[in-house]
């Protein structure tokens, strides 16, 4: 029973991961990178930005993800 549980579970993150990882913006600055003129009130507050929250989801939804992939594939449940 756990492990269809946790199988529903990891079904739900494989399709929220791939979501939200085609959500987020690419990562190309450009040449403002390199004068620094990337510090701009989106880069200073990213964490509170929908970009910022995007990234922590999938950060924590990864790591989640291989905890899942790790335990099913152990076949003690």
């Amino acid at each position: 029973m756990i492990r269809i549980i946790l199988s529903i579970v990891f079904v739900i993150i494989c399709v929220a991961l791939s979501a939200i990882i085609l959500l987020q913006e690419g990562k190309s600055q450009g040449l403002g990178s390199i004068g620094g003129m990337a510090d701009t009130y989106w880069g200073r507050n990213k964490g509170r930005s929908m970009e910022g929250k995007l990234e922590k989801f999938t950060k924590y939804g990864a790591i989640l993800f291989f905890i899942l992939s790790l335990v099913l594939n152990l076949n003690i449940l």
